[in-house]
């Protein structure tokens, strides 16, 4: 709107110029070829903008005549930047969908035609990467290292390689320099913490995360937190060597990192050793109350050294009440309660856990069937439930299971990954109720048994449990297949005391039960399953069951079944 009325004003002033001079008299006079020229003012006005006119094109075609030879170099090369940048697009996109041929392709053209151009240099370290060539990508890398504009992402491709080729000590040079060059580099400063917590150099950490907190990568949260986690890590390495170093380390730790497990619990220990039992049952209550775990039950049981069993036992429901319904809190009265051998209590507490058990559940109420009754049926059959139940927690950070806390996933280096839950290959599917087998059923059915004899239950204990003679099967009314248990990983270890009985102590790395022949009966070879096998299915034939042949008998199910009754 502004540009028309502009416009319009400029054709107005040039009319009212035209209409002006028009209207003036007189004439112009110059001297022209040996006499004067006559012109009116309108007539030379006129020449004189005609002449300006001529010398703007004239000099406007001399400019461009001029500058042609550059606009043609400069056509050319927006053509070639053109060109390698399409190439660069294509080569990525290849890369994208795994395409090594094309992209080798085109990482040559972009060579051609935009050899200085960063993303050339990306692209040909990627597409040596998809094919392979590590002595290329390297290549490509170290160039890009040269480059001020591309220099970290060279240090990182460098540092990649290095990972690829297993050389620890190249790469943690390379993220040391590529810290350096940049402090606020996330992947060179989780590098760089990650190898100094696996060499142990817990004061090299904390400096790289005082640098995190410096350079805006955490938060004060955060960094309170792994601060936290990398002292606790520092005082469980001094605990043996100089504990009153690690006293102080750990009491740090605690204060920043509230609920953190390993640190509640070494810093209860040092206070329950400096008779300081309140605190010290303070420190475990604010921890258990964020995250139930069997070690702060643990701790908070012999919180106060020389108490007895009954003692403990009441100490131990004062911090089952503050998460009342937790696994956690049934399991630390149940273990309690048997060892102060108070087993009504023990069976109230696991009562509401017992339609879905989890394997030390079951292994607790195997140890109080045989325990409290000697019902050594009853405790095989818990004991095979144990193998086929739900998973307790435990510590798994990126898919690893540790039988530890550690400070640092030894999978990715992550700080403070570790963390007390269900391993996801353990988790269940459906309502996670494994149903019992006829086998089970069988030995829960049988009722209690009558004592064994001293030298069996006593002199040992762990061979009595484990091994099951033809008599017994036979007792127990169970026609089925000797019972075979599949190997399992071990599952998290109990906070049970020192003095448990070997049955609770050697249940879980048992990776079959092997069958005690007796003295004129052959041995059965126990048949071994896939780890993926349920186990014995209350559908099977018995034709299935195999049995090793024994020469001069009959063999496979029916021959063992003529045995038995023979």
């Amino acid at each position: 709107m502004y540009r028309i009325i502009l416009f319009l004003l400029l054709v107005a002033l040039a009319a009212s110029g035209a209409a002006w001079l028009a209207d003036q008299p007189g004439e112009v006079l110059f001297p022209w070829a040996g006499g004067l020229a006559h012109v009116t003012l309108l007539e030379f006005a006129t020449a004189f903008g005609a002449a300006v006119v001529a010398a703007m094109f004239g000099w406007t075609v001399l400019r461009a005549l001029w500058r042609l030879p550059e606009k043609i170099r400069r056509a050319r090369r927006e053509r070639r930047h053109a060109r390698g940048r399409h190439a660069i697009t294509q080569g990525l996109l290849a890369i994208g969908h795994g395409d090594s041929n094309a992209a080798r392709a085109h990482a040559e053209v972009a060579r051609r035609h935009a050899a200085g151009d960063p993303l050339t240099l990306l692209l040909h370290a990627q597409s040596a990467q998809l094919d392979g060539n590590r002595g290329a990508a390297r290549e490509a890398f170290q160039t890009m290292a040269t480059r001020e504009d591309t220099r970290l992402l060279g240090l990182r491709g460098l540092f990649i390689e290095a990972q690829r080729a297993d050389d620890v000590g190249a790469a943690v040079a390379i993220a040391e320099e590529a810290l350096k060059t940049s402090p606020s580099s996330t992947w060179a400063s989780q590098a760089v913490l990650g190898f100094r917590c696996a060499r142990g150099d817990w004061m090299g950490a904390l400096a790289i995360l005082e640098n995190n907190l410096s350079s805006g990568l955490v938060d004060k949260e955060t960094y309170r937190r792994q601060r936290g986690v990398l002292l606790t890590a520092r005082a469980l390495e001094l605990e043996t060597t100089d504990r009153d170093s690690a006293r102080d380390v750990v009491m740090e730790a605690v204060k920043l990192a509230p609920t953190l497990v390993p640190a509640a619990v070494l810093a209860a220990k040092f206070q329950s050793e400096a008779h300081q039992i309140r605190r010290a049952m303070r420190l475990v209550e604010t921890a258990w109350l964020a995250q139930p775990h069997p070690d702060l039950a643990d701790a908070y049981a012999h919180v106060k050294l020389g108490d007895s069993a009954r003692q403990r036992l009441v100490r131990i429901e004062t911090l089952a009440a503050k998460a009342p319904g937790h696994l956690e809190s049934a399991l630390a009265v149940a273990r309690a309660a048997i060892d102060a051998t108070e087993f009504a209590k023990a069976r109230a507490a696991l009562a509401p856990h017992l339609e879905a058990p989890t394997q030390r559940v079951a292994m607790l109420m195997a140890e109080i069937d045989r325990t409290e009754h000697g019902d050594t049926g009853k405790a095989r059959a818990w004991t095979l439930r144990a193998v086929r139940a739900l998973h307790d927690p435990v510590w798994t950070a990126d898919g690893y299971v540790s039988d530890r806390w550690r400070p640092v996933s030894p999978v990715s280096g992550r700080l403070d990954a570790f963390q007390w839950q269900m391993p996801l290959s353990a988790l269940p599917s459906g309502n996670g109720v494994v149903e019992p087998s006829a086998f089970e059923q069988a030995m829960l059915a049988a009722g209690p048994r009558a004592a064994e004899p001293a030298e069996h239950s006593g002199a040992a204990p762990e061979i009595e449990d484990r091994q099951v003679t033809h008599d017994q099967l036979a007792q127990d009314n169970a026609p089925v297949d000797p019972p075979v248990i599949d190997a399992v990983p071990s599952p998290p270890p109990a906070t049970a005391p020192a003095a448990a009985p070997p049955l609770f102590r050697a249940r879980t790395d048992i990776p079959a039960i092997a069958v005690k022949p007796a003295p004129v009966v052959p041995q059965i070879i126990p048949i071994v399953r896939p780890p993926d096998d349920p186990g014995i299915d209350d559908g099977t034939e018995p034709d299935e069951f195999t049995e090793m042949p024994v020469p001069g008998q009959t063999g496979g199910w029916r021959g063992f079944l003529s045995r038995i009754r023979g």
